[in-house]
């Protein structure tokens, strides 16, 4: 019942930052629209309207994240695992002995059982698999890239595919005429590696003594909002050396020279700035740079202050090209496709690729090595517990084609 009115409670909120949002944006609007006439009338721009515009810029950002957090704690359900599968309780029951007082004789009986090893070479044990998913699903509300991307599990430290990056052999021929032997088509090998992502959070004893608390879900809660904010970054500039490759670190080229393996772009002509003629053209030329096949399901991805710069440009008819979600929960769009925030973007500076439009399950691939493993640590710094949790995680760009991307720098 106290969950019952505390979604209530969650939901009346959302409504509330939605609807505030909404009212910040038709006055943000307005006071826009003063702007581009006073700039179309050739009076320039007014220093007080830039700084009531930009004022205005912060409060939606503000109210932005405001619902974020509200549509993110509603969909926020227990880790609790269901009475109809006894194996998993059993499971959740042996793991929770061992949070809370390393006891391991229910987890290695459990192994024995199923036959199978849970404790890894440097000790711990496997997260139980219900836990182990929704900690999943949930972080993908932290780490975007993850809802969008293609997401593979993995038992092994690597992940292969085969790719062809001339594409399969064909041929057009007559009903009765003969089939010629098409060239053999060349295949590949694209790896990803996993990379071991940690964290350690703390516990007192007290805590650990309270029968109330859910550990399982204390764990997750510990965890899930770090590992994303670690995830996120790297999907976006890992090395792939120690952390998953982002979809930035490949080499970058002029979309007319793009090949296999390099990513295309195309530049504002303007070092660190939107051109001043036609700026929304740009954004016209970014979307059909991508092949049909990716574009019906492609999302622009930046951070929340390159939406500022967006955020003010208009089509030709006077409609805003960035359009705010349109209930509580959901996503903004830009030039109708849908907007994604990704803050470890590079915000936009000179030469800096500040704007990506991809189809995103197509264009990049996250591997998940199974299992997040838990080691208890009584020792280090008593009268602390340690929990030293560590996942493997692994990722990089799989379709090269599948993403674009705009550098505001003159080349």
């Amino acid at each position: 019942m106290t969950d019952q009115f505390e979604n209530k409670a969650v939901t009346a909120d959302a409504n509330e930052a939605f609807a505030t949002f909404m009212r910040g944006f038709e006055h943000y609007k307005a006071e826009n629209d003063l702007r581009l006439k006073s700039i179309e009338a050739g009076r320039g721009t007014d220093v007080i309207v830039e700084e009531k515009m930009a004022r205005l810029d912060a409060a939606l950002d503000a109210a932005q994240k405001r619902m974020d957090a509200f549509a993110v704690k509603a969909g926020r359900p227990s880790l609790g695992t269901t009475a109809a599968d006894p194996e998993a309780v059993e499971h959740k029951a042996a793991f929770d002995a061992y949070l809370r007082g390393g006891e391991t004789t229910g987890l290695r009986g459990f192994e024995k059982k199923n036959m199978s090893s849970v404790a890894g070479p440097d000790g711990g044990f496997l997260v139980p698999v219900p836990a182990e998913r929704e900690i999943l699903r949930r972080m993908s509300a932290g780490s975007p890239l993850r809802a969008l991307a293609t997401v593979r599990e993995t038992s092994t430290a690597t992940f292969k595919r085969a790719y062809s990056p001339t594409g399969p052999a064909a041929g057009w021929v007559a009903e009765t005429a003969a089939r010629p032997r098409t060239n053999a088509p060349v295949l590949a090998d694209m790896t990803f590696p996993t990379m071991e992502l940690y964290a350690m959070p703390s516990a007192t004893q007290t805590l650990l003594e309270d029968a109330a608390v859910d550990l399982e879900q204390w764990l997750g809660e510990e965890i899930e909002t770090v590992f994303a904010e670690q995830e996120s970054a790297a999907f976006v500039n890992g090395d792939g050396t120690t952390r998953p490759q982002g979809f930035l670190t490949p080499q970058k080229v002029p979309n007319a020279t793009a090949t296999w393996g390099r990513i295309g772009y195309l530049a504002t002509g303007t070092a660190g700035a939107l051109p001043a003629a036609h700026p929304s053209d740009l954004l016209v030329d970014l979307v059909h740079s991508l092949r049909a096949g990716y574009r019906q399901n492609a999302s622009f991805a930046m951070t929340r202050r390159t939406q500022s710069v967006i955020r003010k440009l208009k089509t030709t008819t006077g409609e805003y090209l960035w359009q705010p979600p349109t209930m509580p929960g959901g996503s903004a769009s830009l030039m109708n496709f849908p907007l994604i925030e990704l803050e470890e973007m590079p915000e936009i500076a000179a030469d800096s690729f500040s704007i990506a439009f991809a189809d995103f399950r197509r264009a990049y691939l996250i591997v998940d090595r199974t299992g997040i493993r838990v080691l208890r640590d009584p020792y280090s710094t008593k009268p602390f517990v340690l929990f030293y949790v560590t996942k493997r995680v692994g990722g990089g760009v799989q379709d090269f084609e599948a993403i674009k991307l705009l550098r505001f720098g003159t080349a």
